[in-house]
């Protein structure tokens, strides 16, 4: 659908157009550090799903991706259009609510997969001007953020289930025809949207993109988008969905592909920081992104408080998710934790801006911020673990204490801060002043001189026979000693020279010293000696492995025991091309893997949507997940000769894949050969 007026098309990149991707660290820096500083963004997902409200034909598990996984036909859908008239939405509400919150920026859908518009576009039908409501949302909202000095920034998904021109069309919609469908047509579309965007709003913080996983989007046209759009804006953010090559939901690109300027683990935070890299965790506050009325299962303010501390000691943004209502406002349990957070924030957001990762590597208190004061440092130690005997031990740091307070305690009283060899001990009260999180300030001399503990290094933690264990440390002029009982080390204890050969099963722990005085915590692993799963005695084994197809709505791995596949044969592989359709559809894989060795054997799946591993009758992977390649792992031991292998796949909708690896002291990751399976 075009409205009236004939525009001219816009190219892509003009001719003088300039190549962003060649910037300096400099001006790279100076680019990104209000986003660095800020910590903290609210994502708004909304549109015209909000009025079906997550229930479509009684089901109720729906939300943003309504339009597919009901399946809903194109003409049906547009008859929402007609219904979207959210009298009760006030942009300067939803700006004071974030800024209340403590959050400096606001991502909103723009355009989500359905392909609709909450802003005017003269470019299509298809947008917030075609419906009663007739007021251009992204306009009010981003005057409000300017208003209120929020930095405003659009979601603008690549994928579109709406134009007539994308590709490839959901597997179900055989009511509406490829062949006039020209992708180069909607590139255009795509693009001229963007300008509309990115002209008629101000300066905009962060153009985030998403839907990027299909085939028809590639690392080329993912560089030329990210040149188009900041040679309208140069100074604008844009995530790493604008290419390709995002490793599933822990949203970091993979090494060789274009990652744009940050990555974006999606409802996850990552176990550890990374260091030189930009990345923003996005997580919802309850189970959808876009608004479920049914889906009441929202996370705490605690729990809320906690990852935004968490993904901040680790160097990450925290972008916090609210789908509001069809009448545009936020649910009223989103209402009460932005408070609750803002509540928090007010009295200790200066642990929380402009703060860097913290520099130990655990805390068993909590977690660590930190600032640079000229010469001298503050940490900020966000306490989840108050400590009952009122000493708060803080392992490793061999810099002298200046002072000592409670952030939240308006008086500043200070606290006394001691030595105990390698740790600084505060005396705290005997209560916290804030139960979920109390910041204890900690200003120290110099740069911080933190010795972590030994990282205790082995592929896997079981055994058939024996097994070395090494041990390192980045720290220069130390001695590691260790002891395989687990007991804290001492200057007395072993010196770590070479592997650790252990043939029963150990707690090995380790710590750091210097000058025969303890300067790190202490790290531990146990390992343990395990008998292997025995093999199985099978006659004249045949190549291959049987396959059953089955094809049904899912949420998640459905049960293949109860259900009847649409076809069954014998594949060379874990092979799902033998699919009929692309999407809404599953497989199950049995047979026999040969095992060359008695060993530990580490299995893989890497795959879009959700897939298991069975050895035998044991699960060695799970990996349930959704909407993107997602890797799952698993350890077991095998005695040489053939075991029986099972592997599930199924796929609910976008991109499609399995790949199932394996690994051992002999063997280097590697996808399951064909000449290792049998039926």
């Amino acid at each position: 659908m075009k409205k009236s007026v004939i525009f001219l098309l816009l190219t892509f990149i003009s001719i003088n157009a300039q190549n962003f991707t060649h910037e300096t660290k400099e001006e790279r820096n100076a680019r990104m550090q209000w986003w660095r500083d800020a910590r903290f963004g609210l994502f708004i997902h909304w549109g015209l799903y909000s009025i079906p409200a997550g229930e479509w034909n009684g089901s109720t598990n729906h939300a943003e991706w309504i339009r597919t996984t009901a399946q809903i036909p194109l003409k049906e859908y547009d008859k929402l259009v007609d219904q979207f008239n959210p009298v009760k939405f006030n942009a300067d509400e939803w700006v004071k609510m974030a800024k209340d919150a403590g959050m400096k920026y606001i991502v909103i859908t723009s355009k989500h997969h359905d392909g609709f518009g909450l802003f005017d576009s003269k470019f299509t039908d298809f947008d917030v001007m075609s419906t009663p409501f007739k007021r251009d949302i992204l306009k009010e909202l981003s005057d409000a953020c300017h208003k209120y000095g929020i930095k405003i920034c659009f979601y603008h998904s690549i994928m579109d289930w709406h134009h007539p021109d994308y590709l490839p069309r959901r597997e179900w919609e055989t009511d509406r025809h490829v062949d006039q469908a020209d992708f180069n047509r909607f590139l255009e579309y795509l693009k001229n949207q963007l300008k509309e965007l990115l002209t008629n709003y101000g300066e905009i913080g962060v153009l985030w993109f998403d839907g990027e996983w299909e085939d028809t989007w590639s690392s080329k046209l993912g560089i030329e988008l990210y040149n188009y759009v900041r040679n309208l804006q140069p100074n604008i953010i844009i995530n790493n969905r604008v290419g390709v090559g995002r490793s599933g939901m822990e949203g970091l690109t993979k090494e060789g592909e274009f990652g744009g300027d940050f990555g974006t683990p999606e409802q996850q935070i990552p176990p550890t920081g990374f260091p030189g890299v930009d990345w923003e965790s996005c997580i919802t506050m309850n189970n959808y992104w876009g608004y479920n009325k049914n889906d009441k299962d929202f996370k705490s303010a605690k729990e809320l408080i906690r990852m935004l501390v968490d993904i901040a000691s680790k160097g990450g943004n925290f972008l916090l998710n609210v789908g509001p209502t069809s009448e545009g406002l936020f649910p009223q349990e989103s209402i009460n934790r932005l408070k609750e957070i803002g509540d928090w924030m007010k009295l200790n957001s200066e642990s929380i801006y402009g703060t860097l990762a913290s520099p130990f590597a655990n805390l068993s208190c909590g977690r660590c911020t930190k600032k640079s004061l000229g010469n001298n440092t503050r940490l900020y130690l966000h306490v989840f673990n108050w400590p009952q005997e009122g000493k708060l031990v803080l392992p490793g740091i061999l810099n002298k204490p200046v002072k000592a307070y409670i952030l939240s305690d308006k008086r500043r009283n200070l606290l006394a801060a001691t030595r105990n060899e390698d740790a600084i001990i505060i005396n705290v009260p005997s209560k916290p002043l804030n139960e979920i999180n109390t910041v204890v300030v900690l200003d120290i001399e110099g740069k911080e001189d933190v010795t972590n503990p030994p990282t205790i290094v082995y592929p896997v933690n079981i055994f058939i026979d024996k097994i070395f264990v090494s041990v390192i440390t980045d720290q220069q002029n130390v001695e590691i000693r260790f002891t395989t009982d687990g007991s804290i080390p001492t200057v007395n204890s072993m010196i770590y020279k070479n592997k650790i050969e252990l043939d029963n099963t150990a707690t090995v722990s380790a710590r750091s010293f210097r000058n025969g005085k303890p300067v790190s915590d202490v790290s531990r692993a146990l390992f343990t000696k395990v008998i292997p799963e025995k093999s199985m005695n099978i006659n004249n084994p045949l190549n291959g492995i049987k396959y059953f197809y089955y094809e049904g709505k899912w949420e998640m791995l459905p049960d293949f025991n109860s259900l009847v596949p649409v076809k069954e044969g014998t594949a060379q592989n874990f092979d799902i091309s033998l699919r009929n359709q692309n999407d809404y559809f599953g497989f199950r894989f049995k047979g026999y893997i040969m095992i060359p060795d008695d060993d530990v054997y580490t299995f893989s799946t890497d795959s879009d949507d959700g897939s298991k591993l069975f050895i035998g009758d044991k699960l060695v992977v799970d990996n349930d997940g959704l909407h993107g390649m997602q890797e799952g792992k698993g350890i077991i031991a095998l005695t040489k000769g053939f075991h029986k292998i099972e592997a599930q796949y199924f796929e609910r909708s976008g991109g499609n894949d399995l790949k199932v690896s394996i690994e051992s002291s002999k063997i280097k990751k590697q996808n399951i050969p064909d000449n290792m399976l049998f039926q």
